[in-house]
């Protein structure tokens, strides 16, 4: 990988860090007691102990499985519509351009650490709002977000 593809990621790890600590300083993003994917609509919801609900559009950047260290590429996963797949697609576009084989293949061994540079280009290329990790059973779904609506259920 050359230098400038590594500063990139670098620098992609670097913003992507800077979005986490400002949503979690506004509205709690790593506080949340649930949170849930809808595929279909796009969407991802997560649900505050005090009836605050944060909404936002995702992209599933991949899934990683943590029993066997594998991560399947959003733009080519049999659960992720075409559609919810279109910030992984950049990525593998950068990753064409830049000879950086792993944003190329479609499952690849690699660590999670690995996975969050994935998902923080994705997230700069597309100019996403953040990313966010899921955790299903063993497997870790990578994401990226648009703008986050906030809104307090009141029942």
């Amino acid at each position: 990988m050359s230098d400038s593809t590594e500063r990139f990621i670098h620098v992609a790890r670097e913003g992507l860090d800077l979005q986490t600590t400002a949503h979690a300083a506004s509205w709690h993003l790593g506080e949340e007691k649930n949170w849930s994917a809808d595929l279909e609509a796009g969407t991802i919801a997560f649900d505050f102990a005090d009836g605050t609900v944060a909404t936002a559009a995702i992209q599933v950047v991949g899934t990683y499985n943590q029993a066997d260290g594998s991560f399947l590429w959003g733009w080519d996963h049999p659960s992720v519509p075409a559609v919810l797949g279109a910030h992984a697609q950049l990525a593998r576009d950068w990753g064409q351009l830049q000879g950086a084989a792993a944003f190329t293949e479609r499952k690849l061994q690699c660590s999670e650490d690995d996975a969050w540079s994935f998902a923080a280009v994705a997230n700069r290329l597309a100019e996403a709002n953040g990313v966010y990790r899921g955790t299903a059973g063993n497997t870790l779904v990578f994401m990226t977000f648009g703008s986050v609506r906030l809104q307090k259920n009141t029942v």
